[in-house]
């Protein structure tokens, strides 16, 4: 004998079973991360690129002879 589930409303069913379904129907993000990126202001001024470009002279001046 093949035993076939009544259907119950969703807004029948108990909380917990309401919980279960929901979770089924949920997917996941996968590898995406869901936080929307913005891309950098180039014209607004960046300490970190600032150090950046100092540390570039601070190797030995070149000697003319």
């Amino acid at each position: 004998m093949i035993f076939v589930e009544k259907f119950t409303p969703f807004d029948k069913m108990s909380k917990k079973k309401q919980r279960e379904l929901n979770q089924r129907k949920r997917k996941t993000w996968g590898n995406i991360n869901p936080i929307t990126r913005t891309s950098k202001n180039l014209k607004v001024y960046d300490r970190r690129n600032a150090q950046k470009w100092s540390d570039d002279f601070k190797s030995e001046p070149y000697i003319y002879n």
